[in-house]
């Protein structure tokens, strides 16, 4: 294992591209059985930097899983969407160290920022549940890769030695039953801000979800700003 996979650090970073021609949505093709998908928007084109979110899907779920809050907006907002699978039922961090997930993260991050024009202003990290955990947790550690981290009804935070400075938005329903806010996003968030990061937090009226209203606000929110 690469030493810097096991500090949770990503060597992947946008680049000078292929150009691919790729739009729509497509499979990464980089793994027979747990693999990814990217959606590239039809407005795209290599001259323009465009806004980018790799998705991280909840507990025994799937990249479709992870990507569809964002993919019915991607098209009007002019995202790039990046969606992988966790090599396992949940995220590597969540079993205790940064590892598989986090080179197949690298590898998967390596090939879309290598073939498409990514504003590295607007390069995010979002996750729901167990996802929205790796996200804070990957996101910090990659804070100069990861201008924004948006996380969906976290439990905790695990990262490994911080870097940079991203913005964050957390979301999480008062009535979640999975993962109480009380012990997990009303912890966390007071944890961010004492650490001196900017965050914004939404409670909503629901359960362990995310409200299409929720997602509305943190595109409004990420197009808005940029760190």
């Amino acid at each position: 294992m690469n030493p810097s996979t096991q500090t949770g650090y990503l060597s992947a970073r946008p680049m000078k591209q292929n150009h691919s021609n790729k739009l729509g949505l497509y499979p990464l093709n980089l793994d027979k059985n747990r693999d990814g998908l990217v959606f590239i928007p039809v407005s795209y084109h290599p001259s323009q930097p465009a806004p980018f979110i790799l998705t991280l899907h909840g507990a025994g779920s799937n990249a479709k899983a992870g990507i569809m809050p964002f993919l019915p907006l991607a098209e009007s907002q002019g995202l790039i969407l990046l969606a992988i699978d966790s090599r396992r039922q949940t995220w590597d961090r969540l079993r205790g160290n940064f590892s598989v997930d986090l080179a197949f993260m690298d590898l998967a991050l390596s090939q879309v920022l290598s073939n498409y024009n990514i504003d590295s202003s607007h390069l995010a990290i979002a996750g729901f549940s167990d996802g929205a955990t790796y996200a804070l947790s990957v996101g910090l550690t990659n804070g100069d890769l990861f201008s924004h981290i948006m996380a969906f009804s976290p439990g905790f935070m695990a990262p490994g030695k911080l870097h940079g400075t991203p913005r964050l938005f957390i979301s999480h329903g008062i009535e979640d039953k999975i993962l109480p806010i009380q012990s997990c996003s009303r912890k966390i968030v007071p944890q961010i801000q004492q650490a001196g990061y900017e965050v914004v937090y939404q409670e909503f009226a629901g359960g362990h979800t995310i409200p299409a209203n929720i997602v509305l606000n943190v595109l409004k929110w990420f197009k808005s700003s940029s760190s």
